[in-house]
C-alpha cells in the first residue's frame, strides 16, 4: 500500500479495497480541488463495481451514514480524509 494512505475504517473485500485506493491515488494526482477528486472517485466507482458509490473529501468534516455491507471505507491520503460508500 502507498505510504501516504493510512486506511482507519473498513468494510470491504481486500481486492475491491486495493482497487478503491489506486482509483483514489489516481484522482488525487490528477486533481487539486476535492470536490473534482471526489466525483473521479465516485464516478469510476460507479463504473467499475456499480451503483450508487458516494465520496466524501475533505480535511474536516463528520459523517453518520449507512451502507452496504462490504462497500464501506474510510481512509486518508496524505492529510485529507476520504469516506466512500455504496448506498441506494
Amino acid at each position: 500500500m502507498d505510504s501516504q494512505i493510512t486506511v482507519k475504517s473498513v468494510d470491504m473485500k481486500e481486492e475491491v479495497q486495493n482497487e478503491v485506493l489506486e482509483i483514489s491515488k489516481l484522482a488525487f494526482e490528477e486533481h487539486k480541488l476535492e470536490k473534482d477528486i471526489a466525483a473521479t472517485i465516485k464516478k469510476e466507482c460507479d463504473k467499475k463495481f456499480g451503483p450508487t458509490w458516494h465520496a466524501i473529501v475533505g480535511r474536516n468534516f463528520g459523517s453518520y451514514v449507512t451502507h452496504e455491507t462490504e462497500h464501506f471505507i474510510y481512509f486518508y491520503y496524505d492529510k485529507v480524509a476520504v469516506l466512500l460508500f455504496k448506498s441506494g
